[in-house]
């Protein structure tokens, strides 16, 4: 038994008999017939089959399907900053996180192509709750973070975790990937938290935290969507905050909003991967002596690599505009995106509620903001 079990993805030894025990499953067919459209059952089957490796079901399977995505749902993904990276070496990829599932698909896609160590990926064990999402999470490299639970054993918990993490890059060679925060970015506000920071110090058997940072390579990613699939579901979350109520889930809330992710429209997406934190490391130590101030310098960091490379497109611009009612930005867009944009608006939401149709200008308009910090709009 691997102290790591109850977080870890499959063994290589383990992959063929999950598949086999997945095979029949009528998501199994549902997700091979939407990549595969023109091939029959029995031959996607027997190539499954004959599936023995993590990696052999990543590159022959979902590689596929998540083209197939961008190609049902999207105008198409575009990258920058990959070719700074090195072949063979593992990396930790901090991410603003918009879509459950795509974010570290799309990534996971771009290193594929650029001949680059792929991740094993974090994903909350709240979204894995059926028998068949859980095995299909853990054939594709992801390891479970697990939510909602005590103090004390959120410790040991955030303990098993930074320990895998640093098992995964520094003795096994393998990129691990992670949202600079707990849940999706639902106001457009991407921030990186201290905690999960503080998470993957625990890892840690140096004297200084950031030494340990420095020997793990984060990169920080950012990725924008042209639209977000899941603009509008985010909605009753940020109503009841705003009303300061409580907000609960519906109870198959996470699936819808996973389907919707895939499924629903994105127009563009770009990625772009940061510089190595390197020097910024040096920096925080010799302005700073106290852990948590460091922790926080480095959050800043990341926040600045991955707010100012965040892709603007004409949809951040038209809501920054008609939220401030201005035509500020009117020279970055036409007015048939405009159009397009407001008619998505007016048939997602309540736009005679002020706090929703606020609230979703702001998602899109946040990004065109935070670029105002560093003058770079």
């Amino acid at each position: 038994m691997s102290k790591f079990d109850s977080i870890r993805p499959f063994y290589d030894a383990e992959v063929n008999a999950a598949i086999c025990d997945a095979l029949n499953h009528p998501m199994m067919k549902a997700i091979m017939s939407f990549t595969f459209p023109d091939v029959a059952d029995e031959v996607w089957k027997n190539q499954l089959r004959k599936t023995h490796s993590i990696r052999d079901f990543q590159c022959n399977f979902i590689y596929a399907s998540v083209q197939k995505v961008l190609e049902k749902s999207s105008e198409g993904l575009t990258t920058s900053g990959f070719e700074k990276l090195e072949k063979n070496t593992s990396y930790l990829f901090v991410s603003n996180h918009r879509d459950i599932i795509l974010d570290t698909s799309l990534l996971n896609v771009c290193l594929f192509d650029h001949g680059l160590v792929m991740t094993a990926s974090a994903i909350g064990d709240n979204l894995v709750k059926k028998d068949f999402l859980l095995n299909l999470s853990k054939l594709n490299r992801n390891f479970l973070v697990q939510r909602g639970l005590p103090p004390r054993e959120l410790l040991q918990s955030s303990k098993l975790m930074s320990d895998y993490i640093a098992q995964l890059l520094l003795r096994e060679n393998r990129s691990v990937w992670i949202a600079q925060r707990e849940g999706r970015t639902k106001d457009g506000n991407d921030a990186t938290h201290s905690g999960v920071l503080k998470m993957l110090g625990m890892g840690s058997d140096e004297k200084n935290v950031l030494d340990y940072f420095k020997k793990i390579k984060i990169v920080p990613v950012s990725i924008s969507y042209e639209y977000d699939p899941t603009d509008a579901l985010k909605m009753p979350q940020i109503l009841a905050e705003a009303n300061d109520e409580i907000y609960i889930k519906e109870k198959n809330e996470d699936f819808i909003t996973l389907l919707s992710g895939i499924i629903g429209q994105k127009k563009r997406i770009h990625i772009h991967v940061g510089e190595v934190l390197d020097n910024e490391l040096d920096v925080i130590q010799a302005e700073n002596d106290n852990t948590n101030k460091q922790v926080q310098a480095l959050a800043q960091v990341i926040d600045d690599s991955i707010l100012q490379s965040y892709k603007l497109w004409p949809t951040n611009y038209i809501a920054y505009d008609l939220l401030n009612t201005t035509n500020q930005f009117s020279h970055l867009y036409t007015e048939n995106e405009k159009s397009l944009f407001e008619r998505r608006f007016e048939m997602k939401i309540d736009s005679s509620n002020e706090t929703l149709r606020e609230s979703f200008l702001a998602m899109y308009a946040n990004p065109v903001v935070n670029k105002f910090k560093y003058n770079a709009v």
